[in-house]
């Protein structure tokens, strides 16, 4: 009989050991998803973000067969849900319901511990987003160009709010403010919620975000203008950005789900066709239409054109302002 040394033994028990292990991830793999997903989104309950996931989540959980766990971590800027997912596990069991700004903008204004193109891979696309530019009543202003020829004569003294520093909304503020000359001052929140209220109780004089558009609506708000969708049925005599003196508008912002890197590609491609699917439901993209979402099947690679060239402009502006580094 063969003798082995202890040493020996050791070695061999860690070998067995390992490769049982990989045994036993290949098998999870071929079954996913076995078990409940915590799907992330990266900003207080109430706002586009929570909303756009709880719609996702409930087509998606028909479709993959288990629960999805909305899961709130809201914070700095949408920073710190990412960053939670870019440490969970690299499992598909951690999803992350992403505004696209959490990568192409807030890493560079608040300083994210993450790398956008290193730490993530998208899965999903969940819609162009529809920012409305909405001014309180007493501001005295009908119109995105009478806001323009308000500023100006009034330098520094009209500010605006949005869901956080690095946003898209936050973006689009400082792209108008290039683009125009003039001098806005942003209020950033945590989260749409609390801007919105503040918009409607006239303590920020101007809100850029898309759930704007119900106090439009309702005559609460004044809609200026509208970017990032091609047509506002609902928003009667509010015109397309495009309309106004600010034509060629290059600020943008979308929904987008997306995994850790290093996630087993059988796991990330199966997600990415429930997405597909998912896309394609027209019950889906009714109530995210209703958000002012816009969402269509895009394949992964178009996905992480987007975000390559959003991040491109975001740059830009970022630089031309001279945004600093901010604490959300």
């Amino acid at each position: 009989m063969s003798k082995f040394s202890r040493r020996q033994l050791l070695a061999r028990a860690a070998a067995l050991a390992a490769a049982t292990a990989a045994s036993d991830a290949v098998l999870a793999q071929a079954g996913y998803p076995s078990r409940p997903i915590h799907y992330v989104c990266p900003y207080p309950p109430g706002g586009t973000n929570d909303l756009v996931s709880r719609v996702v989540s409930k087509r998606l959980q028909a479709l993959l067969g288990q629960p999805l766990v909305v899961d709130n971590k809201g914070g700095a800027g949408g920073t710190l849900g990412t960053d939670h997912v870019a440490r969970a596990p690299a499992d598909g069991y951690t999803l992350l319901n992403a505004s696209s700004g959490n990568l192409t903008s807030a890493p560079q204004i608040i300083g994210a511990p993450y790398s956008p193109f290193q730490d993530f891979v998208p899965v999903g696309f969940l819609g162009h987003v529809r920012f409305v530019f909405a001014a309180h009543p007493s501001l005295g202003v009908n119109t995105l160009d009478e806001l323009i020829a308000l500023a100006r004569r009034q330098p520094g003294r009209i500010n605006y709010g949005t869901a956080g520093n690095g946003t898209g909304g936050h973006i689009a503020g400082e792209y108008l403010k290039l683009r125009t000359g003039i001098d806005l001052v942003h209020v950033p929140y945590r989260g749409s919620a609390l801007a919105l209220q503040d918009a409607v109780g006239g303590h920020v004089q101007l809100v850029l975000d898309p759930l704007a558009a119900s106090y439009v609506r309702s005559g609460a708000l004044k809609g200026l203008a509208y970017s990032g969708a091609t047509s506002a049925p609902d928003l009667p005599g509010v015109p397309q950005i495009d309309q106004t003196s600010v034509p060629h508008w290059e600020a943008t912002n979308f929904f987008l789900a997306a995994v850790r890197a290093s996630t087993p590609g059988d796991v990330v491609e199966k997600l990415h066709q429930a997405f597909l699917a998912l896309a394609r439901d027209p019950e889906v993209t009714g109530e995210l239409q209703a958000l002012g979402v816009e969402i269509k099947p895009l394949s992964r690679d178009e996905i992480s054109r987007l975000l390559r060239t959003e991040t491109t402009v975001n740059d830009r502006v970022i630089k031309a302002a001279g945004i600093p580094l901010a604490q959300a």
